[in-house]
């Protein structure tokens, strides 16, 4: 009589597809993922060494995009010799009336150029009214300068290992997760390649966001900061400028990735709504911990970087909150009219900052004289 065996029902979502092997076997995958992942990321770097100048021009884009102002009620004039930007100076009255700026602007663009006084050529100057030269005066001027012989050598290394990080990146991910993925349930794959997808994404966003829009006013604080001090903050060194450009967007890049991390926890049931929301008070303190590592250590780019990342992690804790819902159509409608709400906000505070402020800077301004 033949004998059948019955084999107990597996779920197929909990069903690892990988082979099992041993652990040395193990030890030369990882062997080959480590050459595999440094021959990538060398082939990057040396693309990117290749076009070091173009890497630096993208690098030094935010410093074009950031503002400077200037305090008190003297006039600025901008002061060109040719195509030459030779800076910009505040004037005294004396000196306004003694170059003929006028005095119903604030902002004056003056040109140096060559002028014939009888049979002698001096330098004379004559006021222009070019929109691009008056623009010109509200952006910073800052030369990033190499002060060793060997300056412009470290500079290449270092864009080349950064952007070579950037291109290589999702390379090397791919050989991780071909690494990693045997080892794991399908339903555990399932919510990996999820979470892989869209926290490229954030990761992108993260960057865009830092790039675009904190960048050129973590620059003009940290310029202000520097004459606050009474110190000098028109020349930066190179190295230093795109170290502290590339750890500030690959540290919000990071950043925008904890979305993913928790609520892949929350997910496999590591972590829930109820931790999350007696977690806000450690997460202040640790956002600011990563702002203080991944950027320079001062107070505002420490602020910047924090601030965006903790509004993520609430963010993070509301969808828990929807997820933990029985009652998944009314927490819908609980998080449409906290959105509207908060909306409503920021209308109101881009509304003031924008159209009140001025008005109430004018009043004061009228009242102090």
């Amino acid at each position: 009589m033949a004998e059948f065996s019955q084999e107990p029902d597996v779920d197929a979502e909990d069903d690892g597809g990988g082979p099992v092997k041993s652990f040395l076997e193990h030890l030369e995958d990882f062997r080959w993922l480590l050459v595999k992942c440094a021959v990538t990321l060398g082939l990057a770097m040396l693309v990117c060494l290749i076009g070091a100048n173009y890497v630096i021009a993208v690098i030094k884009w935010p410093l074009t995009q950031a503002t400077v102002s200037y305090p008190g009620t003297n006039q600025i004039v901008s002061v060109s010799f040719g195509t030459n930007h030779l800076g910009n100076f505040p004037l005294t009255p004396d000196q306004q009336q003694l170059l003929g700026t006028g005095t119903s602007n604030r902002f004056a663009a003056v040109t140096i150029e060559p002028v014939m006084l009888g049979t002698n050529q001096v330098l004379g100057w004559h006021v222009t009214d070019d929109p691009a030269a008056l623009a010109d005066i509200n952006k910073m001027h800052i030369d990033l300068v190499n002060l060793s012989p060997a300056g412009g050598f470290f500079v290449a290394i270092q864009v080349a290992f950064y952007g070579g990080m950037l291109v290589a990146a999702p390379i090397m991910l791919y050989f991780i997760a071909d690494f990693v993925f045997p080892a794991l349930r399908i339903k555990e794959r399932k919510y990996i390649y999820r979470a892989l997808l869209i926290g490229g994404g954030l990761f992108m966003v993260g960057v865009a966001f830092c790039y675009f829009v904190l960048m050129p006013v973590a620059l003009m604080a940290s310029q202000k900061y520097s004459q606050w001090l009474g110190l000098g903050a028109y020349q930066w060194r190179a190295e230093e400028y795109i170290s502290f450009v590339c750890k500030f967007m690959l540290g919000m890049g990071l950043g925008f990735e904890l979305p993913v991390v928790i609520l892949t926890l929350v997910k496999i049931d590591i972590l829930s709504y109820t931790t999350l929301r007696k977690m806000w008070r450690y997460m202040i303190v640790i956002n600011l911990v990563l702002g203080a590592v991944l950027t320079t250590p001062e107070v505002i780019t420490q602020v910047l970087m924090a601030g965006p990342l903790y509004m993520l992690y609430e963010i993070t804790v509301w969808i828990a909150w929807y997820w933990d819902q029985p009652d998944r159509a009314k927490a819908r409608r609980a998080l449409l009219l906290l959105v509207l709400v908060l909306l409503l906000f920021a209308g109101l505070a881009w509304a003031g900052w924008h159209y009140g402020w001025p008005v109430l800077r004018e009043h004061w301004k009228g009242h102090g004289q």
